[in-house]
């Protein structure tokens, strides 16, 4: 008997994970369905990869096709073990089924799919009784752009997507789609909105996928997100770093006061509970501290430099020195 490689098959490497088998097979599913394709070979092809996805669907039969297949050798012929297949209860009971057009008849599985299996490993790779392919459409998923302020307060946007879509004579083509989409108040960059049913159309009148749409934030012109807290760059003048000040900054909420202790540093964080992105619990807003000098544009500016340092000696590169 000739050893079938179902990986080969859905064009899979045998470390495939679940997912990547799915949409292996869903894929070459719609391209050899014999609905959309008029090869006369294409309806041999959509029956052998929905045998092999019968098979590597399921975890239990992947996991004993998986130990069969180490034991074989390339151009040797293959038998399983005398009552392999009833042993692990693959083969127990019996199955009817009356194929119509593009459906898949128990009998058209291969010898040796019946051979590990029987009969009873036909079950739900789309094929049903009294005839047909029923598929669910496929998941899809696209990457969008949304505004700080989106996320801080709630919103509903509009937006356009390019999807792929099949047309009556199975081609492949992109189509313009606007969607009404409603975003949630505290999403983070990297979670999903899930669209349900706005995935890809079903095949046969099956239900449609879902649409995941994975949020990324537009820059800001004033804020850094890391996660649900906020960072803002905040410029102090060294009379205000040193003596202490109250200045106002903005938040998503609106500006509010901050009063910066005296003696303050580059580099130093004012936290600011709970103004960050709302959640549970929300996250805060950091004002970080940078110290820019005045220039000295002129000889009266630069006489009251040389006054400051010799009244208040300071060297901040000591460490480097030592």
């Amino acid at each position: 008997m000739e050893y079938k490689d179902y990986y080969k098959t859905l064009g899979v490497e045998r470390t495939a994970s679940q997912d990547d088998i799915k949409r292996a097979y869903r894929k070459l599913a719609r391209k050899y369905h014999p609905d959309l394709n008029k090869d006369p070979n294409a309806e041999d092809q959509f029956k052998e990869l929905g045998e092999a996805y019968e098979v590597l669907k399921d975890p239990e039969k992947r996991a004993a096709y998986d130990q069969l297949g180490s034991q074989w050798q390339r151009g040797q012929d293959f038998e399983p073990p005398p009552d392999w297949g009833q042993d692990r209860g693959f083969s127990e009971g019996g199955f009817s089924h009356t194929g119509g057009m593009g459906g898949m008849g128990a009998g058209d599985f291969s010898d040796f799919f019946e051979s590990l299996f029987g009969q009873r490993g036909f079950r739900a790779s789309g094929f049903q009784q009294g005839g047909g392919f029923r598929s669910r459409g496929e998941d899809q998923h696209a990457k969008v752009q949304i505004d700080l302020e989106d996320a801080y307060n709630g919103a509903t946007r509009q937006i356009t997507l390019r999807q792929q879509q099949v047309d009556d004579q199975g081609r492949v083509i992109n189509k313009p789609r606007t969607l009404n989409v409603k975003i949630p108040k505290g999403i983070k960059a990297g979670q999903n909105i899930r669209l349900a049913g706005q995935g890809s159309a079903g095949m046969g009148g099956g239900p449609s996928g879902d649409l995941y749409l994975e949020i990324e934030f537009k820059p800001h012109r004033h804020f850094r997100l890391e996660g649900k807290d906020l960072f803002l760059n905040l410029p102090l003048t060294p009379s205000e770093a040193a003596l202490g000040t109250k200045v106002q900054i903005p938040t998503p909420s609106g500006k509010v006061d901050l009063k910066i202790p005296a003696g303050s540093q580059s580099g130093r964080k004012l936290r600011l509970k709970e103004r960050g992105l709302p959640g549970t619990p929300p996250g805060d807003l950091y004002a970080e501290l940078s110290i820019h000098a005045p220039p000295a544009h002129d000889e009266a500016v630069a006489e009251l430099y040389r006054k400051l340092a010799q009244a208040a000696p300071y060297n901040p590169r000591r460490h480097l020195e030592a």
